[in-house]
């Protein structure tokens, strides 16, 4: 566990690895131009012209002739941003991919969930050189209610200085690759240079300063008043491994400031207006999460033998600490801490009853509060009993838990390719991923144990490891037919660590009404922990067949696999493309997908503080297995896959400096996996459905010891089903003879999903408005990148639609007394880049993101609810203005 302490200072380990880079950079210059002297550097593809390998086994088709939509976003458009996490950089060139700040939003502030084209992160598969990228550790139990419970893959540990290009099939695809390629596929193409190398420094802040006062996380940390830094030290390198091979290797290194946007809470000034001092300014903070030590590290290489096999892989290994906040714990009213009756009196502590189990034996007063003020006469009684306690003596000004993890990833693809004489293609590979994150949180309590409580606590872990292997063949059955045919093993395995005893334990206080467990995050228990895992085995085959007059394709695939415990599934597709005149191609696919459920969603058991707007305060709410008893009281069964239906159809338009994609898709959802709506307990709220004080006892003598301390809880359901429907526009214009190389680009999004079933009992009508307009419905952005001899300008202008906050409408209006509604309006974003060559092969970019300085809609209940002064779910984020510089320096075929 990560103790809290003071931000180290981020210039000494900045100053050490640009030290180090830049000592290595001229002896790396030196041997890659003796190597390849007189070699010229490799010229990017333009767009209708650059290869694609996601969504075809052959040798790879151009963008223009694939017969299905594939975006290829260039390493050019990658670096010329401002933003450091990768995650940020596709969501601002891809108009369907969106992700969020999710700030708050427990384990999805370590690894935030994106959304391809309006459906979960894990309905999107992610391969990196077109093998399968293993899932983050992290389940994101709030995910805005469109992602809640899903688990993808963690993209923002990949440097982007390692990729050559990113290619997003915007297309089902589960008959090539299996479970999860629903909504499409990205894939990842790292750099295989074998000489040539660059050295990247980036540095940037927001426009806007930090409002508040100087006592920042817990008095830990003290961001009032800055702007929100970050930095990022990246380089790449190539080297030859062998005769004929290639080590390309690159590193990252960076961190980010925290941000705050938020206002002071209305009950926090209530009571600040009695004369307490003790509350901080904000009580509780909205904003970005400080991050420290980000480190990336991938290796790509490959090796030729004499006779024609390729030894080939790639691995990486990254690390980082993410801290962010959580809700405020109000002096007066927090219930199980300071308060159990919503801030009528203050929780007294009996150490008298607790040592001799009789009920006030330390015959300690009732502590009222009256006008915002405990009775000072009382208090001072108590103060004065060595048999009596409050934690509001402790914590005069409440407290806001901090909650963060140490997050690590690592993985190794081996393989083996060659050819035989006939033609025919094999390849064998190993594929193994890990990612662990231990998570921490501290300025908070286990109330049960005492007035002397530690603050700071180790919850626990979650690992999650991925196995794969693979062997695939090709062979040209002729000249225009390519058939392909493959197996797969899989194995997917899941394992919750044990929390420290204190962040579990149900202390000598928990009987006089004192919360369990670390306050915000339980830690998990030894009975919760272990070790899940689910393999299956799968056969697949696809044919490709071009047309004589080479002006048409047609492509099958069909996929067989077996999973432990779900048994057989079946699916297939078709696509095809045929071009009808010189300029215009038509293309159109069919097929079906499924997503099977992880071991993780199966399985693990999680315990979190979120605002509950039925109670207009914070409680416990859990996440427990499908199958344990909680759930069983409200008709929690076994998981089975989702299942869906994708049907696709388009046309390009190709006249060499102009082309133009435009697709339209329909994606059927069936069964679909998320977590329940909370069930609450009839003593906090009378609504249907509640858990009733006999069923808690009935679980409570059944071994759910958790039952006492959970006020809510939730679990994963197979209980509704979606349709998505859309339409993806891709312009390029390039013309000639404007004084440099000129491209502009126009890429275009629509995506509208509706719940078309669900089960009202586990399914409600707040989950269904977020999966319905919890994202912009309209995407575009249009830019112009012109690049001449001495200057470079890219210029982009996003749009994003409006969306709905479904936080902001439970806090604002509640759920039973006024209309269901928190719109925000869609707004203009413009960034603009001038870049400036400069001596001795470097070169200088400033920037600036969001230009005009636009911030989503003010919240109109932020002060009347959690202080959040913008909607937190805002799909551009809430920080305003960014400005930033970027240094690079480039050698041999890099330059």
């Amino acid at each position: 566990m990560k103790k809290p302490e003071p931000a180290p200072s981020i210039l000494p380990p900045l100053l050490t690895l640009l030290l180090s880079l830049c000592l290595c950079a001229p002896v790396l210059a030196q041997k890659a131009e003796a190597q390849d002297e007189g070699e010229q550097a490799e010229e990017t593809p333009e767009f209708g012209e650059a290869i694609v390998v996601v969504g075809t086994r052959t040798e790879g088709r151009t963008v223009t002739a694939s017969p299905v939509p594939v975006d290829v976003i260039p390493e050019t458009e990658l670096v010329s941003q401002g933003n450091n996490d990768l995650t940020n950089r596709i969501r601002t060139v891809v108009p369907s991919y969106n992700v969020g700040a999710q700030p708050i939003s427990d384990a999805a502030t370590l690894v935030r969930p994106a959304n391809l084209r309006g459906l979960a992160p894990d309905h999107t598969l992610i391969l990196v050189n077109g093998k399968r990228r293993h899932r983050a550790a992290v389940i994101a139990w709030l995910g805005n209610g469109i992602s809640d419970g899903s688990q993808g893959p963690d993209i923002s540990v990949i440097p982007a200085i390692a990729l050559r290009q990113v290619e997003v099939l915007r297309d089902g695809a589960s008959a090539q690759y299996g479970s999860d390629a629903i909504a499409g596929v990205i894939n990842f193409q790292l750099k295989d240079a074998s000489s040539g190398g660059s050295i990247e420094v980036r540095s940037g802040q927001f426009q806007d300063s930090n409002p508040g006062s100087s006592s920042g996380f817990g008095g830990q940390y003290t961001f009032a008043g800055e702007k929100g830094p970050s930095y990022a030290v990246a380089a790449n390198v190539g080297m030859p491994m062998g005769a004929n091979g290639f080590f390309n290797l690159s590193v990252e290194y960076g961190g980010a400031d925290p941000t705050s946007r938020s206002v002071q809470r209305n009950d926090a000034i209530n009571i600040i207006n009695t004369g307490n001092s003790h509350i901080r300014n904000p009580a509780q903070v909205w904003g970005t999460p400080l991050l420290e030590d980000d480190t990336k590290v991938f290796a790509n290489f490959g090796s030729l033998f004499d006779n024609g096999t390729q030894f080939y892989g790639h691995a990486n290994y990254a690390s980082r600490t993410t801290t962010g906040g959580f809700y405020f714990r109000n002096p007066h009213t927090r219930s199980g801490v300071f308060s159990n009756d919503g801030g009528g009196s203050i929780l007294v502590g009996d150490r008298a009853w607790a040592r001799t189990g009789v009920e006030g034996a330390g015959g300690c007063p009732v502590l009222n509060v009256v006008g915002h003020v405990p009775d000072p006469v009382a208090l001072a009684e108590i103060e004065a009993n060595p048999d009596c306690f409050t934690l509001y003596s402790r914590f005069p000004g409440g407290f806001t838990p901090q909650f963060g993890g140490d997050l690590t990833d690592s993985s190794i693809v081996a393989g083996l390719r060659g050819y035989l004489d006939s033609g025919m293609t094999w390849d064998l590979s190993v594929n193994v991923g890990s990612s662990e994150v231990d998570q921490f949180i501290y300025n908070t309590v286990n109330a049960s144990l005492g007035y002397d409580t530690p603050t700071s606590f180790g919850p626990g872990i979650y690992e999650q490891t991925d196995t794969n292997v693979n062997f695939d063949v090709t062979y040209p059955v002729r000249d225009n037919v390519s058939l392909a045919a493959g197996l797969e093993w899989r194995n997917e395995q899941f394992r919750i660590g044990a929390g420290d005893p204190a962040s579990w334990e149900i202390g000598p206080y928990a009987a006089q009404g004192f919360g369990s467990g670390s306050n915000g995050f339980n830690g998990y228990r030894p009975e919760n922990s272990g070790t899940w895992d689910r393999a299956n085995v799968a056969i697949y085959g696809d044919v490709e067949i071009d047309s004589p007059d080479e002006r048409g394709t047609f492509t099958a695939a069909l996929r067989v696999e077996d999973f432990d415990g779900f048994g057989n599934t079946v699916n297939a597709k078709v696509s095809g493309r045929r071009q009808v005149s010189d300029v215009v191609s038509l293309r159109a696919a069919a097929s079906t997908g499924f997503r099977a459920p992880t071991p993780g969603q199966q399985n693990a058991f999680n315990v979190t503080t979120a605002f509950d707007p039925e109670t207009g305060g914070l409680s416990n709410s859990g996440t427990v297995p499908s199958t344990s008893a909680p759930a069983a009281l409200r008709g929690g069964e076994d998981l089975q896959p989702e299942e869906a239906i994708n049907f696709s159809a388009g046309l390009v338009v190709d006249r060499g400096e102009f082309i133009l994609t435009a697709d339209i898709f329909h994606i059927d959802v069936d069964d679909r996996l998320a977590v329940s709506e909370t069930f609450r307990q009839c003593a906090l709220i009378q609504e249907a459905n509640c858990v009733t004080d006999a069923e808690i006892e009935q679980l409570l003598s059944g071994g759910f010891v958790e039952a006492r301390n959970l006020k809510n809880f939730r679990f994963f359901v197979n209980d509704f089903a979606t349709q998505t429907q859309g339409l993806d526009v891709v312009g390029t214009w390039m013309p000639p003879e404007l004084g440099g190389d000129t491209t502009f680009s126009l890429v275009f999004n629509y995506t509208k999903t509706e719940v078309t079933d669900h089960n009202p009992d586990t399914v409600g009508p707040f989950r269904i408005a977020t999966i319905e307009k919890g994202l912009p419905e309209f995407r575009w952005n249009l830019s112009m990148n012109h690049s001449a001899e001495r200057w470079s300008l890219m210029t982009r202008l996003n749009y994003f639609d409006g969306w709905w906050d479904s936080e902001d409408a439970q806090n604002l209006l509640g759920r039973n007394n006024a209309p269901m509604y928190a719109d925000y309006s869609g707004e203009f974003l413009l960034d603009v880049e001038l870049g400036i060559p400069l001596p001795n092969s470097t070169s200088i970019a400033i920037g600036v993101q969001n230009l005009l300085n636009t911030y989503p809609d003010v919240n109109p209940g932020g002060a009347d609810a959690v202080g959040n002064q913008y909607g937190q779910f805002s799909p551009f984020g809430f920080n305003g203005a960014y400005y930033y510089v970027r240094f690079n320096y480039a050698w041999g075929q890099n330059f």
